[in-house]
């Protein structure tokens, strides 16, 4: 048995909890995290839903990594679903690495003090989107569609979830993209609930917000 198998067969019993996705503590408002790693478009996402619910946007978004260092929160956005509305609180967490080199950041045109301390203030954030995962009611584990879906991370992501219970669903991002390949994260992660969307032009963004309507009980 391979490592990936190994691992996809360890969560194997998250299906249960995932046939209930988001039935949880309050399901009036639900605590919402964006996990993922880094670039992948959690504040894009977090802010197109904001803007859907007539909300100004949560958080900066950057071509540099590790943009978002702390965690970004707003509450009781409320979004219009045909005659139903969902409220939620949202988490913008910052991106998961498996490692922090502040040298990525000098190709950005940062300088060595702004590079460290960029490194510094990821490294704590990291740590603080973990914890995280102890408050929320569910998640929303995004995923860059043109990048190879098997890392470390979204291993690990996966894994850590299984073991706190934390029901998520898995959103495809950037399907605007000419080299999008969702079918590749599909066939990487046939057991969840994936929804491709394009959080930058709102592109599908219906379909999110009925699967979370949808389980919700």
């Amino acid at each position: 048995m391979d490592f990936i198998t190994e691992i996809k067969t360890k969560i194997q019993n998250i299906l249960n909890i995932l046939k209930g996705l988001f039935k949880t503590k309050n399901k009036n408002k639900l605590t919402i995290g964006f996990f993922g790693s880094p670039n992948v478009g959690k504040t894009s996402l977090a802010n197109r839903i904001c803007i859907d619910a007539g909300e100004d946007p949560i958080g900066n978004v950057s071509v540099i990594p590790h943009e978002t260092r702390e965690i970004l929160r707003k509450e009781g956005v409320t979004i219009n679903i045909g005659d139903a509305k969902l409220s939620m609180n949202i988490l913008d967490l910052p991106g998961v690495s498996i490692k922090v080199d502040y040298r990525e950041f000098l190709n950005y045109g940062l300088s060595i003090d702004e590079a460290q301390e960029r490194a510094r203030e990821a490294t704590k954030g990291i740590v603080e989107a973990l914890k995280v995962m102890e408050k929320v009611d569910a998640a929303l584990v995004i995923l860059d569609s043109t990048q190879d879906p098997r890392t470390q991370v979204n291993i690990t992501l996966l894994g850590a979830m299984e073991a706190r219970e934390i029901p998520f669903i898995i959103v495809a991002n950037k399907i605007d993209l000419e080299n999008s390949n969702v079918d590749r994260i599909k066939k990487m992660f046939p057991e969840y609930p994936i929804v491709a969307v394009s959080a930058l032009t709102g592109k599908d963004m219906d379909k999110l917000y009925n699967k979370i309507k949808e389980n919700i009980r």
